[in-house]
């Protein structure tokens, strides 16, 4: 199969923290050694894009074209590449590379690799028409997620179904605290598995529980309200440290509270009660690549419909704002 490669390509570039992206058009770049060049089709709009943009993740390599949720085509093969082929269709997430050999992925923890590089924050990512990632980092993504929809699912679907594997397999009733990208797409897996999810949404933001009861939630209420019936689990997805103390006060004896975002504000004090009783508070840091062969292996069975607004490429900042004051409901997509 052949491909007609341009010689420049669009991208949405940050040059700086806190300021806007900025379209420019750069040389295509070609695939070095275990390489592979993806004409992207879509790339989500992610929370992490806005940390990285607004400086609260601190070490970006700038000049840098964000995004980490891309799905798109294989054009170009690096040398020695040998398990994609042109025309294959792949996603990229967050993970780019790993040592493989520090103490953590030894023990098969590669999300905690000490030498990690992150798509979008340490390599360039796919705001941009095409993108560069390593062909043992990339996923299969079945046929029918090639298109603006698939693209959450390889960050909002990855953390979503990490935060929920953390999530003790006994548990019936779960709240989910931020009702986003990732709880849109964890409540559509969670019925298949009859739990119960109950939503926590921004106060007074009455659009969000809506859509959260359109998507499937037995409940929906501010995260401030208390829930019908006590947790055995919750996980947050909403950057707010608030929320930790306010979660371990719904959950259950024995209960678990999951945060699932990369960055929280700090966490206020709480009283000890809120946490004996053997309550647990655990964190997820990135991904692994199981983790992805787990979800796509997932959406084969279970079938997740992602909710998306699209954007064109030029219009990423005005996706960004979009997310950033709770005007997206489900997930936000560019499109190239």
């Amino acid at each position: 199969m052949t491909h007609n490669i341009p010689s420049t390509m669009r991208a949405m570039v940050m040059e700086n923290k806190g300021q806007p992206l900025r379209l420019q058009m750069l040389p295509v770049p070609a695939p070095a050694a275990g390489q592979v060049l993806i004409k992207v089709i879509a790339c989500g709009v992610c929370r992490t894009d806005l940390h990285i943009i607004d400086g609260e993740l601190p070490a970006p390599v700038l000049p840098l074209i964000p995004g980490h949720e891309i799905v798109g085509e294989v054009v170009a093969l690096g040398e020695g590449v040998t398990t994609l082929s042109p025309g294959e269709k792949v996603g990229v997430p967050w993970l780019a590379y790993t040592c493989g050999h520090c103490k953590y992925c030894s023990m098969d923890q590669e999300n905690l690799c000490e030498h990690a590089l992150f798509t979008g924050y340490s390599v360039n990512g796919g705001y941009a028409e095409y993108v560069l990632a390593l062909a043992d980092y990339c996923l299969h993504v079945p046929e029918n997620y090639v298109h603006p929809g698939g693209a959450p699912l390889m960050c909002a679907g990855l953390i979503g179904y990490r935060s929920w594997r953390m999530v003790p397999e006994h548990a019936q009733h779960i709240g989910l605290y931020g009702f986003g990208a990732a709880a849109h797409i964890l409540v559509q897996i969670a019925q298949y598995h009859y739990k119960s999810i109950y939503a926590f949404t921004r106060p007074d933001d009455k659009a969000g529980e809506s859509f959260a009861l359109k998507m499937g939630a037995a409940w929906a209420g501010s995260s401030l309200d208390a829930p019908p019936v006590l947790l055995d689990a919750a996980i947050i997805f909403a950057p707010d440290g608030s929320l930790v103390p306010q979660a371990l006060s719904q959950v259950d004896r024995g209960g678990v509270v999951v945060c699932g975002g990369i960055h929280m504000s700090d966490i206020p004090g709480f009283p000890y009660r809120l946490l004996w009783e053997e309550r647990v508070i655990r964190s997820v840091a990135n991904l692994t690549r199981k983790d992805g062969e787990l979800l796509m292996e997932v959406i084969q069975h279970v079938p997740v419909a992602t909710i998306v607004q699209t954007y064109p490429l030029e219009q990423a900042n005005e996706a960004l704002q979009a997310l950033r004051h709770g005007k997206i409901k489900g997930a936000a997509v560019l499109v190239m």
